[in-house]
């Protein structure tokens, strides 16, 4: 009975030393915020379970089972290359890209991409995009006139590829474009001739409008004078030349003397005081 008792307890105590011994080989690992985990299963069917994504928190590992945890906030890469223009000119290229990881696709991501998928995916998608985009440009388009169609469309581009490797693509942007020193003073100049040309073409302009506005004042003033004389007959004439004298006799300071008519039929006035 002794005996049986201490077989007992013997497999008691191994059984509780094998449970200690599994909870001290866990993993107890605490995920921060921004962050995302996806569990490999070593001795399951399911192995990489993209289902069933760690969110930030605490949580037990078993020991056999391994997580890798993915970034989920918003990162910005630079990248600086030597590009050719669609006329052959070798110029550089400075562009910014910020994008961040689908948390929600991270397991298709480990499977497909890997944690190196910045290295191995980002950087060669935006090279790809930003050399045919501004391939198919002139230097002076890419240095002033279409910088910003440009920039939209390699915004497209990457959005189009990255999205179809669980990648979101926040934003792209040219922050500079480098040009020989003698094709960006050619085109600064041309610039410079253009910019002066539509300013002797505004300063034209106006002087046109302004003759054409004193010509239309010209001629509103002469029909004006034409209809006027067409309107004054002679009679009306006398009666405004009597109207005047009149009043002019009405002068405390002019005496009217009234020595019969002129040939136009008025009265004459004659002398001052």
């Amino acid at each position: 009975m002794f005996n049986k008792n201490l077989r007992l307890l013997g497999t008691i105590g191994a059984i509780v030393l094998i449970f200690i011994l599994v909870l001290s080989s866990a993993t107890f690992l605490t995920i921060d915020p921004g962050q995302t985990g996806v569990v490999f299963k070593r001795f399951s069917s399911v192995g990489l379970d993209k289902k069933n994504l760690l969110s930030p928190g605490f949580h037990v590992i078993a020991p056999w089972n391994k997580v890798f945890l993915y970034n989920t906030r918003e990162v910005t890469i630079e990248e600086k290359m030597p590009l050719i223009s669609n006329n052959g000119l070798e110029i550089n290229v400075d562009v910014t890209v910020r994008f961040r990881t689908n948390p929600n696709e991270i397991g298709n991501l480990h499977e497909t991409i890997g944690k190196e998928y910045t290295e191995v995916l980002v950087r060669p998608t935006v090279r790809s995009a930003v050399r045919k985009i501004v391939g198919k440009f002139t230097p002076e388009e890419l240095y002033s006139t279409r910088r910003d169609e440009i920039q939209t469309l390699i915004e497209e581009e990457l959005t189009k590829s990255l999205d179809e490797k669980n990648i979101i693509l926040s934003g792209a942007l040219i922050r500079g474009i480098d040009l020989p020193p003698k094709v960006k003073q050619a085109i600064e100049e041309k610039q410079q001739a253009e910019q002066l040309a539509l300013k002797y073409e505004y300063i034209l302009e106006q002087e046109r409008k302004e003759a054409e506005r004193k010509i239309i004042e010209a001629q509103a003033k002469a029909e004006a004078n034409r209809i006027l004389n067409a309107s004054l007959s002679q009679n009306i004439l006398r009666d405004k030349g009597i109207e005047a004298t009149l009043e002019l006799s009405k002068s405390e300071s002019s005496k009217v003397v009234v020595i019969g008519s002129g040939k136009d039929g008025l009265p004459l006035i004659l002398g001052n005081n």
